[in-house]
């Protein structure tokens, strides 16, 4: 139909015309209809919040998305274009997009009475029907609504009396369209009372001018909930004017992550050597987050960006190209002393509590990564015995009951019956004697040093010098070449740090292993 250029044309075509919220809501059960993706690369979301979406659009709701930094929720505010018809007639050089069969501003109203059917149209594509706004403090009702432009009153000898003198905002120039506004929290409140109108009357009032122009819009928005508390609210009557308000989430599994993940992040780069990175290696990194989102230490009222793993994936795609090419290695292959070089992704996307803050960002994304590898540890080899454990059960033995101190305190002297001894309840797992040789090895005096810029073939030959190293990694996990091997052997060194049978010292892009009380001495000696 865009061959159409005239009112009289559009009129005798038959055309129909539909409000915006009544095009979205017939375009998506049309959609559905057909089994499509409405919002294609959102995942994770297909049994929560894309239902919940679907359900606001159908009920012609104004919609706010509500979540923590990473979620998605700008991209899916973005794919509510798709929704939309591809293109709409509009009045030629309307700034507010009027439609030809119902003009709202004094302009357009006057020429469809001097032009009728010879009115002039054009066609307005659906990507020229979204726009957002990311409010900052700054954003005034001008901006947004409107105001008088006393340049237009001059060049044209207007009076300010005159509706035409009207400078309008961005949401009027949207109508017709979908308007989002993202971190609505930032508005300030006389900012957010100018919304109220529209969201609510459907119309729009500027200044002190009499006269009410009719909105076909759709107001959407996203918040932050920590915005709330720490840097602004969105004032009652607000809230209480948008139909829906949906909570996004972070992916629920490893699995969704890596979609993510592998959608977002840049892997696919030319040239230089050949980079593998294995799947578990990719769910180390995604696991990464998962931890953090469950530390203490870091403040969970801000959230674990999805972008940590985004960037900490790129991150290690580049230093494996850096260590191609320093190398000249053709096949370049990860190693657990390349997460060191991942730091710059977590610390900036990671906000501390207290506890956290004390210790160092740095000091606290080392943590994260030592308990997601420790996972991955747990996950493929027989647990380590932690260094102190036995003793502590020891002691646990001789001490005496809190019941019983109770009884004592309160003049009861009968003793309970004793408990049948944990250890006899709970058999301890059954560890590997491999690991008292590789220990056994270092208590000789002997160190480790790893490096993720050493070529393959002396990071291989570091660690064929521990005994039974080799022998383990192959025994649990079979790897499918030297690559993998030497992967696995380092992570069974990186096991028994963590479970404080090994020191680590990491010093610049070093990690050295080594004898832990030995190393204990020396750093009180320096």
């Amino acid at each position: 139909m865009t061959n159409i250029h005239t009112f009289g044309e559009l009129r005798a075509s038959r055309y129909r015309l539909r409000s915006v919220k009544d095009e979205m809501r017939e375009n998506l059960l049309a959609s559905i209809a057909r089994g499509e993706r409405t919002f294609p690369g959102i995942h994770g979301y297909d049994r929560t919040v894309i239902p919940a979406v679907h359900n606001a659009i159908l009920s012609k709701h104004d919609v706010i998305l509500l979540g923590l930094r990473g979620q998605a929720k700008t991209r899916i505010l973005r794919s509510l274009i798709s929704l939309l018809d591809e293109q709409i007639p509009i009045i030629e050089g309307c700034e507010i997009n009027d439609s030809p069969f119902q003009p709202s501003c004094k302009r357009c109203r006057r020429l469809a009475a001097e032009r009728g059917d010879d009115l002039p149209i054009v066609w307005l594509h659906r990507d020229q029907r979204y726009r957002e706004k990311l409010a900052t403090p700054d954003v005034t009702v001008a901006d947004l609504i409107g105001d008088i432009d006393p340049i237009k009153a001059a060049n044209q000898r207007l009076t300010y009396a005159d509706e035409e003198v009207i400078h309008y905002g961005i949401i009027p120039r949207t109508n017709r369209g979908i308007f989002a506004i993202n971190e609505l929290p930032d508005l300030a409140p006389r900012i957010q009372v100018a919304l109220l109108n529209i969201l609510e009357e459907r119309d729009l009032q500027i200044r002190g001018f009499p006269v009410r122009i009719p909105m076909d819009i759709v107001l959407v928005f996203s918040a932050n909930p920590e915005d709330y508390t720490s840097r602004g609210n969105i004032i009652t009557p607000l809230k209480d004017r948008i139909d829906s308000q949906i909570l996004t989430h972070y992916p629920q599994s490893i699995k969704t992550a890596l979609q993510i993940t592998e959608q977002e992040a840049w892997l696919d780069r030319p040239g230089g050597a050949t980079i593998e990175i294995p799947p578990y290696i990719r769910e180390l990194i995604e696991e990464i987050a998962f931890v953090a989102r469950g530390s203490e230490l870091v403040d969970q009222s801000s959230g674990v960006s999805a972008r940590l793993t985004i960037s900490a994936m790129e991150l290690l795609q580049s230093n494996l190209e850096r260590r191609g090419a320093m190398t000249g290695d053709k096949h370049v292959f990860p190693r657990l002393s390349d997460l060191a070089m991942l730091l710059p992704a977590i610390t900036g996307k990671v906000e501390m509590v207290y506890e956290g803050e004390q210790q160092g960002a740095e000091v606290v994304a080392r943590k994260l990564i030592g308990m997601a590898v420790a996972k991955l540890f747990e996950s493929k080899f027989p647990p380590v015995e932690r260094a102190g454990v036995s003793a502590r059960a020891e002691r646990s033995r001789s001490e005496v009951d809190h019941d019983d101190l109770d009884d004592m305190f309160a003049g009861r002297r009968a003793r309970k019956p004793a408990a049948p001894p944990h250890d006899e309840q709970r058999p301890t797992a059954k560890s590997e004697p491999n690991y008292d040789a590789v220990l056994g090895w270092f208590v000789e005096g002997n160190k480790v040093t790893l490096s993720d810029e050493q070529p393959f073939a002396q990071y291989l030959r570091e660690l064929n010098r521990i005994p039974k190293l080799s022998e383990t990694a192959t025994k649990y996990v079979s790897p499918k070449n030297e690559y993998e091997q030497a992967f696995w052997m380092e992570m069974v060194l990186e096991g028994l740090h963590q479970a404080l049978r090994l020191a680590r010292e990491d010093l610049d892009s070093t990690i050295t292993f080594q004898e832990l009380m030995k190393f204990n001495v020396l750093r009180t000696v320096k």
